[in-house]
């Protein structure tokens, strides 16, 4: 499902329909399987503080527990906002980051990330993406994995803005390529060192598995990790390495 180029860039436009149908070799991915461990009520807890810090205009929850319809709810209410006019004050960035890592779904939590981008900034979102991914737990690393993929999206959201000019100018002056390389190494590492199913799996499909894309020293663990991709016990992940080794 996911396509990048060598500079950690998405591949396409950065539309989810368009990234799926990128590509023969795109088109034959098997998806991404859903996450292993139940996180519903951490995301329930996440999609609350976003809806009370961003002040978003969303019906009371008429089920605590129906996780997939509330968060339909909330980021029908976030992109009604973003095509309006908001103003994201700064207690915003860690709430949108947190959503986005917890979110369950690797398409829908674009809303969470491209919010998060417009106002603050490429380095600012990838920082704290990877510092999830360094020190979260494994199903945070597993959702920084996922969100980072949208990571790279240009800053198309004009009327989403940081409270404080400083960051959102900041923000639009940002480099997309900004801390691809660091996250590309603990990725990498974290894939071989990690044995967590939903990490590896969610690492997988946006981790070079060239040894161009690394320095060095870093060679012999590219090895490593298509070799454990290969013989791993899990069929996405076995089919997943064959396509970027291949492609």
């Amino acid at each position: 499902m996911w396509a990048w180029d060598r500079e950690g860039q998405l591949a396409v436009d950065g539309d989810e329909t368009a990234a799926r149908g990128a590509g023969s070799a795109a088109q034959g991915f098997m998806a991404l399987p859903g996450h292993v461990e139940d996180g519903r009520q951490l995301f329930l807890k996440c999609l609350a503080d976003t809806v009370r810090v961003l002040r978003l205009d969303v019906a009371p929850e008429s089920d605590a527990g129906d996780e997939r319809q509330r968060g339909h709810q909330v980021r029908a209410a976030l992109r009604k906002a973003c095509r309006q006019e908001l103003v994201l004050p700064e207690a915003s960035f860690g709430v949108l980051m947190k959503a986005a890592v917890h979110d369950p779904d690797p398409s829908f939590n674009r809303q969470f990330v491209e919010p998060a981008l417009n106002a603050f900034g490429h380095r600012r979102v990838r920082c704290a993406l990877l510092d999830y991914l360094r020190t979260g737990t494994n199903q945070e690393r597993a959702g920084a994995a996922r969100a980072w993929y949208w990571s790279a999206l240009p800053l198309q959201l004009s009327k989403v803005r940081a409270e404080d000019s400083d960051i959102e100018s900041q923000a639009a002056a940002d480099d997309r390529s900004a801390v691809v390389g660091e996250w590309y190494e603990a990725a990498l590492r974290e894939f071989v060192n990690n044995e967590h199913l939903d990490v590896r799996r969610s690492i997988l499909p946006g981790l070079p598995l060239r040894t161009s894309a690394y320095p060095p020293e870093l060679h012999d663990l590219v090895e490593v990790a298509v070799t454990i991709a290969r013989s791993h016990p899990d069929e996405y992940i076995r089919h997943r390495v064959e396509h970027q080794v291949s492609g």
